[in-house]
């Protein structure tokens, strides 16, 4: 609106100006005399600056003549299209104005000033290339995706735009939720430039939450190849898919498969618990104990896990209780001031029915870092103990509003899951689950659960004393009194 009346103002000051110079010119008495060819001239002011810009205009004339003389005699000499640039050389130019207006436009997030500067330049300029894509990106800025996809889709019969135009449509099917067509689309953009990365990685994403592990792995490996992930990286990813990979495998009953898809896995990354324990099982099952070991004690070094426990319980079933603690034990001296060694330690003890030793396992962790799983051995403890009912219960009730411990959390949004999983089921995270305690929030709860354990374990009251019973009455000593 400023613009526009500061514009207004600046159009009336030239009138006016010129209106001034005019006058003065028609007032002023001063004449010019010019003789040619025996021809003289005589003109005032106002006649003078008439003539100046009518041979401006005879100059202009001559020279677009000239110019065009010159084309003539191009075409004469074989150049079939000198004509044809020499007309559409205005047009060509108002085209490209547009053009450079419209990205600007585009740049500064006017989009609808941008998709009218885009139908000029079309009109203009037979530059489907760059109109095309401009078209395009001004009508995703206005939200008008059926004009964005066909703009797209006209970028597809050029070769030089092919791959801008696929780009442009995969984004599109992404936004709305067909991944299908989209895997289809990242598969052609994949094919046009291997070494794109943005490509790459959504095609590996697509990949893995269709369940193509073995296209997921080779995505991967061309990853790689363009030198776009660290060695450690690559490894630990391949190592992901390897393992999703096994359990397919394994879920098609192709045993020895699986075992070998399930090793491969856990030696592309030993660290990576799922991994371990499916090696481990494979191992069993192949009935190699000594292996099975030597993967889980492997895996136990890098990060303590129950389900590492679990499968190293698998390699002797049928052993008692006390056997199986004194065997435990090549795992729990790894790591024994690790919080998981204890609590399995903890665990052992008590399947052997040796309770003191759990307690002495289980050290001040109930106090200096209560868990749901730490609270619920140590009320085990208590009643294994012959502790009283009050003193468990109040164990139980702590258990029930203290943290879980660690849990498979997604390091990107930190979304908890009961599995650990090769995509966050939340944020699509590739490979983003780590075993830890989840960030929990404090604060009051609003049914007050807080005071359950305050509830449940307080301490009895004594009853109140009963009153004490009112002396007989003496009938008789009344009687005599009345008398």
């Amino acid at each position: 609106m400023l613009w526009s009346l500061l514009r207004i103002l600046f159009f009336v000051v030239i009138v006016l100006a010129l209106t001034f110079a005019a006058n003065m010119a028609l007032q002023a008495q001063a004449v010019m005399r010019i003789d040619f060819a025996g021809w003289e001239f005589t003109l005032h002011p106002l006649q003078m600056a008439i003539a100046v810009l009518v041979l401006m205009l005879v100059v202009w004339v001559v020279i677009k003549l000239l110019g065009l003389l010159i084309a003539t005699l191009r075409f004469l000499n074989g150049d079939e299209t000198a004509i044809s640039r020499y007309l559409d050389r205005n047009r060509e130019r108002r085209g490209f104005q547009a053009l450079t207006d419209g990205m600007m436009a585009l740049a500064a997030g006017e989009g609808r000033l941008a998709l009218i500067k885009a139908h000029r330049a079309e009109t203009y300029l037979d530059r489907p290339e760059l109109t095309n894509l401009l078209v395009a990106q001004a009508a995703e800025v206005v939200g008008d995706t059926t004009r964005a996809a066909a703009a797209y889709k006209a970028l597809l019969a050029d070769p030089r735009t092919r791959f801008v135009g696929i780009r442009g449509l995969l984004k599109q099917k992404l936004a709305e939720g067909d991944t299908e067509t989209a895997l289809q689309l990242a598969q052609k953009a994949f094919e046009l430039k291997p070494r794109h990365a943005e490509s790459q990685e959504i095609l590996l994403k697509l990949q893995s939450g269709a369940a193509d592990w073995k296209g997921a792995r080779a995505t991967l490996t061309a990853q790689s190849k363009a030198g776009l992930l660290p060695r450690d990286v690559y490894r630990r990813r391949d190592a992901v898919l390897a393992l999703q990979e096994a359990k397919a495998v394994m879920d098609d009953d192709s045993s020895i498969e699986a075992r070998e898809a399930a090793i491969a896995a856990n030696k592309l990354s030993p660290d990576l618990i799922p991994a371990a324990a499916m090696a481990a099982r494979s191992y069993l099952a192949k009935g190699n104990k000594k292996n099975a070991t030597r993967v889980l004690k492997k895996a136990w070094e890098a990060r303590p896990h129950p389900d590492l426990a679990a499968a190293f319980a698998e390699i002797e079933p049928e052993e008692s209780p006390e056997a199986r603690l004194r065997r435990f034990r090549t795992l729990t001296s790894i790591h024994p001031d690790d919080a998981e060694s204890k609590l399995l330690q903890a665990e052992l003890a008590i399947a052997a029915e040796d309770f003191p030793a759990a307690r002495r396992a289980l050290g001040d962790l109930p106090t200096s870092h209560p868990t749901q799983r730490t609270l619920a051995i140590m009320a085990a403890v208590e009643r294994g103990e012959g502790g009283d009912d009050a003193t468990v219960r109040g164990w139980l009730s702590k258990a029930l509003i203290a943290p879980r411990g660690p849990q498979w959390c997604c390091d990107k949004c930190q979304a908890i899951h009961s599995a650990w999983a090769p995509i966050c089921e939340n944020c699509g995270g590739f490979d983003t689950l780590s075993w830890r305690e989840p960030v929990e929030t404090k604060g009051a709860s609003a049914t007050g659960a807080e005071l359950l354990p305050v509830v449940v374990s307080a301490p009895k009251t004594e009853p109140p004393p009963e009153p004490e019973a009112p002396e007989p009455i003496d009938l008789e000593a009344l009687g005599r009194r009345a008398n």
